[in-house]
Order: C-alpha cells, then sequence, then structure tokens
C-alpha cells in the first residue's frame, strides 16, 4: 500500500509532469514558427517523453493502491527571446523538476516507503541526464555566439538528445 504522504506528492508530480508536456510542446511550436525543424523535432520529443513519464507516475500509484489524479494544467510561456532563451529556460524547468524528484525520494525516505525509494531512482538518473543534455546544447550554442548562424546546430540537435531520451 502507497504511504498516503508519498501518494500526496507524487500525485502532485502528475501535474508538473504533464506541465513539462505542455510546455515542451509550446516551446516546439515556437521553433516551429522560428524555422528551427531540428529543435521542433527535439521538442517534441521531449514532450512525448515528458507524456510518458506521466503515465508511469498514474500507473505506479495505481498499482500501489494509491488513487491517481490528473488535474487541470496551467498554460505554458508561448514566445521565447531567441533560441538561447529557449534551452535557458528548457534547463531552468529540468532543474526545478530535478528538485520536485529530489523531494520526493526525500519523502520517501522519510516515511520508510522503501518500493518507492527504490522505484524513483529511475527518475533521479534521468534528470541527471536531462540537466547534462541540456547543458551540452547550452555549450553549444555559447561556441556559436551571437553569430545568428544556427544552422548546423538546428541539424544537429536531434544528435545531442540525452542517453536516457534514447533509450526510451
Amino acid at each position: 500500500m502507497l504511504n498516503k504522504k508519498v501518494e500526496e506528492i507524487m500525485v502532485a508530480q502528475i501535474e508538473k509532469e504533464m506541465y513539462s508536456a505542455n510546455l515542451y510542446l509550446a516551446m516546439a511550436s515556437w521553433a516551429d514558427r522560428n524555422g528551427f525543424s531540428g529543435v521542433t523535432q527535439w521538442m517534441l520529443a521531449q514532450s512525448q517523453e515528458e507524456v510518458d513519464h506521466t503515465v508511469k507516475f498514474v500507473n505506479y500509484i495505481n498499482s500501489r493502491g494509491g488513487k491517481a489524479l490528473v488535474s487541470s494544467i496551467a498554460a505554458p510561456p508561448a514566445d521565447f527571446d531567441n533560441i538561447k532563451d529557449l534551452f535557458e529556460k528548457t534547463l531552468a524547468h529540468e532543474e526545478y523538476v530535478s528538485s520536485t524528484i529530489n523531494n520526493i525520494v526525500k519523502v520517501a525516505q522519510e516515511e520508510g516507503d522503501y518500493t518507492t525509494l527504490q522505484w524513483m531512482q529511475w527518475f533521479v538518473t534521468e534528470q541527471i541526464e536531462e540537466e547534462e543534455s541540456i547543458n551540452n546544447i547550452l555549450d553549444k550554442l555559447k561556441l556559436l555566439g551571437n553569430s545568428g548562424n544556427y544552422y548546423h546546430f538546428d541539424n544537429d540537435i536531434l544528435g545531442m538528445r540525452g542517453g536516457g531520451a534514447a533509450a526510451e
């Protein structure tokens, strides 16, 4: 049986994961409107990955005797200053998600819910990979500077998806 405190914080994570999916979909739309077809595909893949994470939480909560609830999702931003701004916001968001994942781990540990603690390790590893992947992208953008020449970057970005993303 799923511990009630753990259930509550995991149900809250469902909303965060769906917000992430919507955020990356909005970012994909922005990239598409601005001619970044590679970034569009990268963000669409990220969005789908977040939906998959949501489903994992729903399935886990329900399988442990909890009640996975799906709430309304706030609208994400639709406009970004430039491609660097887009990925800086992506990194900030993933760092936030990492903190929420770590908080679930903390609560599971405090509550002695070792089953959930073990299950959450996949998400801990996933967040390490997500942040690393986005930091690598930001490093590439830094190399480009303010040249505005993003053609090769846009073509190469799909090869920059992290190991965890490719494994799903």
